[in-house]
């Protein structure tokens, strides 16, 4: 039977994503890898995990979602306000303009052309991201579903990328059971494991915290296994 293996918020971390890659013994013929976003920030290899993300989606066939730090980057590139900006290099994107420019020095100005100058796929790629993924058994997202909208597909982009509690803590209106990154599992019941729940499951191992990255084998409906690879640092 074949496998559905997803993955979650690498944020930099390639190398320890490759691992796990080898650890599933992914093979692109027999298995569809979905990635569920957040490929930048925090981590110290943005720029190598974008490539890799783009080699797989283009090479090996498989599906990458948008996350809020990938769409948060790819605004910082272009005219936005201080408090977008703030964020943004608050939360990790330090690390993933240093990866980009491969300097320690940023002057912000010049590290944003360069970047839009070397890097205009890489930019486009990311930009261009599905914000979901359904198939005949789950819906794979980034951050979740908003539960008070009974059509999914119409709830704001913004959920798409950015909700926690509500979608979390309520159940979903939905038959298919929801596979999703973003909040961390250790904040959802306090470990980094996989976390599963009766309509939902929670991949985010909070790898780029120093804990592990994790992967969700799926074969049909309800079987699952996990894997994960333990962190080779943090990145708060």
């Amino acid at each position: 039977m074949k496998r559905t293996l997803a993955v979650s918020d690498i944020h930099g971390c390639v190398d320890e994503f490759k691992q796990l890659l080898d650890k599933v013994i992914f093979n692109a013929e027999e298995d569809q890898l979905v990635l569920l976003g957040d490929y930048v920030d925090r981590g110290p290899q943005s720029r190598e995990t974008v490539e890799f993300v783009m080699h797989l989606v283009r090479e090996k066939g498989a599906i990458a979602l948008k996350g809020n730090h990938d769409q948060r980057f790819v605004d910082v590139l272009g005219d936005v306000d201080s408090l977008t900006e703030m964020k943004f290099f608050e939360h990790g994107g330090i690390q993933t303009f240093k990866s980009f420019c491969g300097s320690e020095e940023l002057d912000l100005k010049q590290s944003k052309e360069r970047i839009r100058a070397k890097f205009s796929d890489h930019i486009s790629f990311l930009n261009n991201l599905p914000y979901y993924h359904e198939d005949e058994t789950h819906i794979y997202v980034h951050a979740g579903l908003n539960p008070t909208f009974s059509d999914w597909k119409t709830q704001p982009e913004r959920d798409f990328l950015w909700i926690r509690a509500p979608f979390v803590q309520q159940r979903t209106v939905v038959k298919k059971t929801v596979v999703f990154g973003h909040t961390p599992a250790k904040d959802i019941h306090g470990k980094a494991d996989v976390w599963f729940d009766r309509d939902k499951i929670g991949i985010d191992g909070g790898c780029a915290y120093g804990l592990q990255i994790n992967c969700l084998e799926i074969k049909g409906r309800n079987q699952y296994k996990t894997y994960s690879v333990a962190s080779k640092g943090s990145w708060r």
